[in-house]
């Protein structure tokens, strides 16, 4: 399937807030409480997404993924790397805070082409290096990383969520310069 990467609008948010509360679901039911996840709803998270889109600034940017019926089936977030530990010592960073597809769009390349478009975005906006945090047990995502140039730094940190401690860990890759 062919994917359409563009920049996400406010009216895409009812949409990322499908995705985002389908992919939580999916991809962390075992990894953080199950109450946690049962009790998100779709309208908290559609209006967090839609004041967000009208409001970020560059260089933070979310981008999706649509195919050619026009649905979107990933989107990824980046900005500016959040936390002053997480900076590179020379170079520029920015952190992919991020990225999920609709569970019944996984390995369509959906998931690649969201990441692909934020990274340039990064590298245009002059980063060279990206950071992200992922959930320790969370496989398949690792698995997703690693396949696209992120290193693990084994650099932990405890979450808590919903009263349950978890761990998550640090990657990171060099961004390259925008060739455009």
């Amino acid at each position: 399937m062919g994917w359409t990467v563009r920049r996400a609008v406010p009216a895409d948010a009812a949409r990322i807030a499908e995705i985002n509360i389908d992919g939580w679901r999916a991809a962390y039911r075992g990894l953080i409480p199950d109450s946690y996840l049962d009790a998100m709803r779709h309208e908290t998270v559609r209006e967090r997404w839609a004041t967000g889109l009208r409001s970020y600034a560059e260089p933070a940017a979310m981008f999706v993924a649509a195919g050619a019926d026009s649905v979107v089936g990933s989107y990824a977030f980046v900005q500016a790397v959040r936390e002053e530990t997480d900076r590179h010592p020379v170079h520029a960073t920015a952190e992919l805070c991020a990225i999920y597809a609709d569970p019944r769009r996984r390995g369509t390349g959906a998931g690649h082409a969201v990441h692909q478009a934020a990274l340039g975005h990064l590298a245009a906006f002059g980063f060279r290096h990206a950071v992200l945090w992922v959930l320790t047990g969370n496989a398949p995502a690792r698995r997703f990383y690693e396949a696209h140039g992120w290193k693990c730094d084994e650099v932990e940190k405890d979450l808590e969520i919903h009263g349950e401690r978890t761990q998550e860990i640090r990657y990171s890759r060099p961004l390259q310069e925008s060739r455009t």
